[in-house]
């Protein structure tokens, strides 16, 4: 599989694998895995050249982290990538009060406490060693300081102003980057508006950018993804698929952005799969392939659930798209004209 060096600072940098594995859904995201399942999956990811491995806390509960743990011991600690993520401290509680309860299933009695302090990311950061098992963590990622998570803009701006405040979360990710503890810093979030006013307050080397940047969505490109050029921010695409939507195509009850696909998202999918297959391209294989043409995009992190679906991903990799697709959907309307695209 082809690698992607990327290093902003000068401080050896990390080469990640065009395609990485995201561990939310072995975190029980929307249904239980069984343990044999989950490490059948990510030995399938290892075995296909997965060398980057993101988790976060909040997934399962520190699930996936504690099976990244069995995954990753004995492996050779520079073989791979791995990135986590800071914003929630886990707190014991009863299984009544867990967090997630209809979202995440069998997973321990933990309750999310947002903590974007200083003190609240040293206590994550060392939590989240403990769980994983390893001596290093490449990356660490302030998690979710978006308005989808916090359910308002205003309530977003605090949470972000929490996190950037002096001696806060902010100084604390820059003091364990400037100690060598991690490689990069950055975000893991659900909108490039906030990446953006991130990127505009602080000095972050990468972004998880989760569904934002697709071959349904290029809206990024309007300010954010210039400026990542400019000041040569990476990029990791989340969630290529949108949810679903752009793996299955617009049939009854696809997924868009985490809920059932709404009318005008499924005539728009239709008809980027329509143009997809004048050209004999399947529309999952295009949607995989399409951020991959950004310069800035250093991985993208599909996950998966079953060793079959990183398989699947894996090949799609392969696939050779015409470059008359992109020319096509641009010029239908379906593709921003200033999507790189060679």
């Amino acid at each position: 599989m082809k690698t992607r060096h990327f290093d902003r600072i000068g401080n050896g940098g990390l080469d990640f694998t065009e395609l990485g594995f995201g561990t939310a859904p072995l975190g029980n995201l929307y249904k239980a895995v069984s343990d044999e399942d989950a490490a059948a999956t990510l030995d399938a990811a290892w075995d296909a050249g997965v060398r980057y491995y993101d988790t976060a806390p909040l997934y399962g509960l520190g699930l996936s982290e504690t099976r990244l743990n069995r995954f990753l011991r004995g492996k050779k600690r520079s073989d791979y990538v791995l990135s986590t993520k800071i914003g929630r401290v886990l707190r014991v509680t009863t299984p009544d009060k867990r967090t997630g309860i209809g979202k995440f299933f069998d997973v321990p009695s933990r309750m999310e406490v947002y903590d974007y302090g200083y003190d609240g990311v040293m206590r994550s950061v060392e939590a989240s060693f403990e769980r994983l098992g390893v001596d290093s963590i490449d990356i660490l990622l302030a998690h979710d300081l978006d308005i989808f998570t916090h359910g308002s803009k205003a309530a977003s701006d605090a949470r972000i102003d929490e996190l950037m405040k002096p001696n806060s979360g902010y100084a604390a990710l820059i003091s364990l980057r400037d100690q060598g503890v991690v490689k990069a810093i950055g975000g893991g979030i659900n909108e490039w508006e906030v990446c953006q006013t991130l990127a505009e307050r602080g000095d972050f080397d990468l972004f998880l950018l989760a569904g934002r940047y697709t071959l349904l969505e290029q809206e990024a490109l309007t300010s954010f993804l210039p400026l990542c050029e400019k000041r040569g921010i990476g990029i990791i695409l989340g969630g290529p698929y949108n949810s679903g939507i752009l793996a299955t195509g617009a049939r009854p009850g696809a997924y868009y952005n985490y809920t059932e696909a709404p009318a005008d998202i499924m005539d728009r999918v239709n008809q980027i799969e329509a143009v997809c297959k004048k050209h004999g391209v399947r529309l999952i294989e295009a949607a995989l392939q399409f951020p991959l043409l950004h310069p800035n995009v250093v991985s993208m992190i599909p996950g998966g659930q079953k060793p079959e679906e990183v398989k699947a991903n894996r090949a799609i990799l392969d696939v050779t798209i015409p470059a008359a697709l992109w020319s096509d959907l641009k010029a239908a309307g379906l593709m921003r004209d200033d999507a790189p695209t060679g």
